[in-house]
């Protein structure tokens, strides 16, 4: 089937993805826009996994002070090579993934970041919820397992959704520039500032 120059551009704009990578995607979900999308976000992923063990050391750290001056933010984001950290698309997502923190306040980058004792108090919150509604044990386990994955997508910087585009999280979001850029990226660091708070 005939794919258009537009059709490659909307879903280049939508992914982020190259144009070879989006027509080929078009090609294989036969035109169908959504079909494409989940095929480039699967082989985005499968790249970006395959990079993620390489070191990253270099990088850029980014700033954001949000417009009524209360709230501030600095990240550290590593990449494998200085030519990277120059580029356009890298820049740009250090600049967004700062503005993201700021508004999303997440507490930790990955799941493992989190502490034993605050996993175990949220468990514990969610447990006796769960018996207090009269669920039985075995039930109320699976709804502890649900609402723990749930609070890593509220807590964890990876794991929550862009608030640029809510189909998909942070992680993915760096997988897309992962695949463009051809290096492991990786949030290294973040400290998020709000006027009045304490420490």
């Amino acid at each position: 089937m005939e794919i258009t120059t537009e059709e490659i551009r909307k879903l280049r704009e939508k992914t982020g993805a190259g144009i070879m990578n989006c027509k080929e995607a078009l090609k294989e979900s036969k035109g169908d826009f959504d079909e494409a999308i989940k095929i480039l976000r699967k082989k985005g992923i499968a790249a970006a996994e395959k990079k993620a063990g390489r070191e990253a050391k270099e990088g850029l750290i980014g700033s954001y002070i949000h417009s009524n001056g209360k709230i501030g933010v600095l990240v550290e984001v590593n990449c494998e090579t200085d030519f990277v950290a120059r580029t356009d698309d890298f820049q740009e997502l250090v600049k967004n993934i700062s503005m993201h923190i700021a508004a999303s306040d997440p507490k930790f980058i990955e799941r493992d970041e989190v502490t034993e004792e605050i996993l175990e108090k949220e468990r514990e919150i969610y447990l006796e919820q769960a018996k207090n509604a009269g669920k039985p044990d075995n039930i109320a386990e699976k709804i502890v397992d649900g609402k723990m994955n749930k609070f890593y997508s509220e807590v964890c910087l990876v794991e929550q959704q862009y608030v640029r585009d809510t189909d998909i999280t942070v992680r993915d979001y760096i997988a897309r520039v992962i695949a463009r850029v051809g290096e492991n990226i990786s949030v290294r660091r973040f400290a998020r500032y709000s006027l009045g708070e304490d420490e």
